[in-house]
């Protein structure tokens, strides 16, 4: 048995609050409605008095898709959707997005719609999950929308660790030459310059660039700490410029443009994630039956690129006037010839969303194998800096003992 307290309205519309023992959240709701008070909210106590950073709530795209997939598998067996609301949020252990259902829940029984109750938090439901909510609710397929839902966030969420995973291998490479580098200035070169001490004379560029980069890491670090703080926060400064730019109206079309643009294949895997992502979201949309307009307005938004979404802005236009999608993705630079060919092919025979289906299937699969790709030309790069580093500094220690050689021979 848990405490939770309560708070409901009678008939007449009086409020009260109070507090008792139940099993579980749903089985109070049950005894307060049997009492023919209609319940406004129900927590367990104390829970109010938690600390909370709100900079730290985020529901991850994975912990989405399991909760639509509840959701669905909840209503396919008969359940209502303020009852199942009232399952998952018992069973939910991400406290943000326990406390976003208690929210919607709320206004459920409150008389609004899933959707609309969905739509007051855009940063846990966005615009693609609302809408085919939506559709789902007017069609009276809800339970195959949310499904299409999580499949949507599952590929998504799949995609974004493909890129994450990419990027870990040369950090942690770059990081590793780094600490040899510290290593040797810190430990051998100081044993060599001992020794070039004792022969004397002068030593050669090389060596004396090494021994200044030991002396930093060694003896000057009254000076050098102040220094890499200073480091730091230039960086810090930069970085935060960037990012200020980056969100900014008109720093964000630039980035995205230049992104297309990147040398060693970066541009071509941010074209072919776009593209992969425009077309798995425009094909779950119009599967659920989200009207083309809405779907491309939709999908122009959370494409994740400005080129994207102007290029939408074409299409949208063609559309209202009785065109083809086809036709204004043809001159877009964004997408490939084979893009415009199936979705060409997908309006005359009717299958739009499948040929999107195909076209997201075939370009993750391209998204996948790029990343590969460019892994493994990163790959002998990094190992001739690493190489590069380390022979400079072996190198440089070992000049001065060949010109003492040479002299004694």
């Amino acid at each position: 048995m848990s405490t939770y307290v309560f708070k409901v309205s009678d008939l007449a519309g009086v409020k009260s609050s109070g507090e008792a023992e139940a099993e579980s959240k749903q089985a109070l709701a049950n005894q307060l409605k049997s009492r023919g008070l209609i319940v406004l909210d129900i927590g367990e106590k104390g829970s109010s008095k938690e600390i909370r950073l709100s900079f730290l709530d985020r529901v991850k795209a994975q912990e989405l898709a399991v909760f639509a997939r509840q959701l669905s598998t909840l209503i396919i067996s008969g359940v209502s959707i303020l009852r199942a609301l009232y399952v998952l949020e018992d069973q939910t252990e991400n406290r943000f997005l326990k406390a976003t259902i208690v929210d919607v829940r709320r206004d459920v029984e409150g008389g609004a719609s899933f959707g609309d109750a969905l739509e007051r938090h855009p940063k846990v439901f966005n615009q693609l999950f609302v809408a085919m909510v939506r559709a789902g609710e007017s069609g009276g397929v809800l339970e195959s929308s949310l499904v299409r839902v999580a499949d949507q966030l599952e590929k998504d969420a799949s995609l974004r660790r493909q890129i994450r995973s990419a990027m870990v291998y040369p950090i942690l490479v770059m990081t590793f030459a780094f600490v040899v580098l510290a290593a040797l200035v810190t430990f051998l070169v100081p044993v060599f310059e001992g020794v070039f001490k004792e022969f004397g004379g002068s030593l050669p560029a090389p060596t004396r660039i090494s021994v200044a980069i030991s002396h930093a890491f060694t003896g000057l670090w009254f000076g050098f700490i102040p220094g890499i703080f200073g480091i730091l926060i230039a960086m810090g400064a930069c970085a935060f410029a960037f990012f200020k730019w980056k969100g900014s109206s008109f720093g964000k079309p630039q980035w995205d443009r230049l992104k297309l643009h990147a040398p060693m294949r970066i541009g071509t895997i941010v074209q072919e994630i776009a593209v992969a992502r425009w077309s798995r979201t425009l094909a779950s949309l119009t599967a659920a039956g989200v009207p083309l307009l809405q779907a491309l307005e939709i999908v122009g938004k959370t494409g994740g690129n400005v080129v994207v979404e102007q290029a939408m802005d074409g299409v949208i236009a063609s559309v209202k006037q009785g065109g083809t999608l086809s036709a204004p993705l043809a001159k877009t630079s964004i997408f490939p010839s084979m893009v415009t060919h199936m979705v060409g092919v997908g309006e005359e025979t009717g299958e739009l969303d499948g040929m999107l289906a195909k076209v997201a299937d075939f370009y993750e699969d391209r998204v996948a194998a790029s990343v590969k790709a460019l892994t493994s030309i990163l790959e002998p790069i990094m190992i001739i800096v690493i190489g590069a580093i380390v022979g400079f500094i072996v190198i440089s220690m070992y000049l001065p003992l060949f010109e003492v050689y040479n002299h004694i021979e």
